[in-house]
């Protein structure tokens, strides 16, 4: 098995029985930029009643995954009401994550001691997983590779949205900036993870922001991408248009294209070809959704293929490029030349 060093930090923050918080314990440190996004994060999801158990955010090129335990008098910790288990790691993966907070929280809730949390702690970290005689073992090999397809619904995302899936496919190809709106952060977290799925051929989790708050430092970090998948609780979200080039509305089923990105998504024949093809798909039950997201990967492949295709001026690197020219002379309709030629912006295939 393989040491877990996408680990980078693990913390308990805890709230005593007259509300006061506390930094409890840190391994091996925290900045204070993170203290006050994780603060954030805490409060605004426990405003209401109902707190979720797990959540996962994003800060800076980081993840946080944040398990919520209340405390009973049978737990070994007198005087904590409630804590959070925190822990920072290089990559994304939810679903691991549950596990590793879940075991690392039972563990504390029965022991009260650091010292416990801190020896599963380095046993994952040095050889990717930890055994507990009463909360389970944790793996981290489990979680790689076709296990964590099983954490996405894309199938439900294209039943939800049908023919309209397509402006969401398109987005991602063409590297827009993308909102998902839900009211409901646990809803919010568990659509959001599928979106990647309909881009395999790309990393968009390295873009991908499940849950930003419309706060200063947020907006400040989401800029100064070029493109992104961020999910938002803020219905106000919608008329900040400089935000998104695409704003989908999970309640209401709605998506909608800002003004200004409607040219570049506008739809050809290729497109409505590759809307019904998904519609399709979800629809034959004998798929799986490993079946379903391999089948859209095998369509972007072959829409890639024909752009290569065009590729014919060479860059001294020996790079094979597609020129504006390459496009002028087969007479192209406007609206599949201009798709075309932001596909091969997006692909990094453009020579101007």
């Amino acid at each position: 098995m393989a040491p877990l060093v996408d680990l980078l930090s693990c913390s308990i923050i805890e709230k005593d029985c007259n509300g006061d918080v506390l930094w409890a314990w840190s391994y091996p440190c925290v900045t204070t930029a993170q203290k006050t996004v994780v603060t954030r994060k805490c409060n605004s999801h426990s405003e209401n009643n109902h707190i979720q158990p797990f959540v996962c955010a994003r800060h800076r090129q980081d993840w946080f995954y944040i398990q919520c335990c209340e405390v009973f008098d049978s737990d070994k910790l007198p005087r904590v009401k409630q804590f959070a288990l925190v822990l920072f790691t290089k990559d994304f993966n939810p679903q691991k994550y549950e596990v590793l907070c879940r075991i690392l929280s039972k563990t504390y809730c029965k022991t009260g001691n650091p010292a416990e949390l801190l020896k599963l702690y380095l046993c994952v970290f040095t050889k990717g997983s930890c055994t507990t005689q009463e909360n389970g073992t944790f793996v981290s090999d489990d979680f790689n590779g076709r296990r964590a397809v099983t954490n996405t619904n894309v199938r439900d995302l294209i039943k939800a949205f049908e023919l309209e899936t397509i402006l969401i496919y398109t987005a991602l190809l063409l590297k827009k900036r993308i909102i998902v709106y839900h009211h409901s952060l646990e809803q919010l977290l568990k659509w959001i993870r599928s979106f990647p799925a309909l881009m395999k051929h790309r990393k968009v989790t390295e873009n991908l922001f499940p849950w930003v708050d419309l706060v200063q430092d947020e907006l400040a970090e989401l800029k100064g991408h070029s493109h992104y998948v961020a999910g938002c609780r803020d219905s106000s979200i919608s008329s900040r248009i400089e935000l998104y080039d695409l704003l989908v509305n999970l309640p209401a089923r709605e998506i909608t294209v800002a003004p200004h990105a409607k040219e570049s998504l506008t739809m050809t024949k290729t497109h409505k070809e590759i809307a019904l093809f998904m519609v399709q798909l979800c629809e034959n039950q004998s798929y799986s959704e490993a079946q379903i997201i391999s089948e859209i990967a095998d369509k972007t492949q072959d829409l890639l293929n024909q752009l290569r295709s065009l590729a014919t001026v060479e860059t001294p690197e020996g790079q094979k490029m597609v020129s504006v020219e390459t496009f002028k002379e087969r007479n192209l309709a406007p609206a599949v030349e201009n798709f075309l030629i932001n596909l091969a912006v997006a692909e990094n295939l453009f020579m101007l």
